[in-house]
């Protein structure tokens, strides 16, 4: 297998951009190395079969989807509280309209998730380690709430982020800030 790392990072990137537009059944190695820009065959010296891409996509997503730290260091700057909370979420969803490729992609990789045991098993770890990464970030950092508010957030901001991106018409584009505010005034506790 070829070793050349920002190449498979590129096809990996590839990948994750044909999933979003042409949802699993148009991920090819032909239609990955034709979004990539690379030669015919390339993606196929790299991965050894379509479990495999959907595997390492799979694995991919949250790098590509984590923000850089020295934004998250400039986001906790007002300091733990409840308002905090809201705009961190605020913070999210427009992260997410910019990242909305990644976020489809991710909605792909889940649905193929539950048909093959190999992506099933990286995906949930993946977003294990994202949502405890997220737990302690959150109990660190001194915010309101416990574990369990994160795990509440996170369900909830899934659910938002899901029905925002994919039929923005159900809610409402000007409901999405209001709703964030009441999830946050529903579940972080005032401190």
């Amino acid at each position: 297998m070829v070793r050349n790392p920002e190449r498979r990072t590129a096809l990996v990137d590839a990948a994750i951009d044909v999933l979003a537009l042409e949802g699993a059944r148009g991920l090819t190695f032909r239609a990955v190395d034709a979004r990539a820009g690379v030669p015919a065959g390339t993606a196929s010296n790299y991965f050894s079969s379509r479990d495999d891409l959907l595997t390492q996509a799979g694995r991919h997503i949250h790098v590509r989807m984590t923000p850089d730290p020295a934004e998250i260091e400039a986001a906790m700057l007002p300091g733990p509280s409840r308002a905090l909370a809201a705009g961190l979420m605020h913070w999210l969803v427009r992260r997410m309209e910019q990242e909305r490729t990644g976020y489809l992609a991710l909605l792909e990789l889940r649905l193929e998730a539950t048909r093959r045991p190999g992506l099933r098993a990286e995906l949930t770890a993946a977003l294990r380690e994202v949502l405890d990464a997220n737990v302690t970030f959150h109990l660190d950092s001194g915010m309101p709430g416990d574990a369990e508010t994160v795990r509440m957030l996170y369900v909830a901001m899934t659910g938002l982020l899901v029905e925002h991106l994919t039929l923005p018409g159900v809610l409402g584009e000007e409901t999405i800030s209001r709703l964030v505010d009441a999830l946050v005034e529903q579940l972080v506790p005032a401190q």
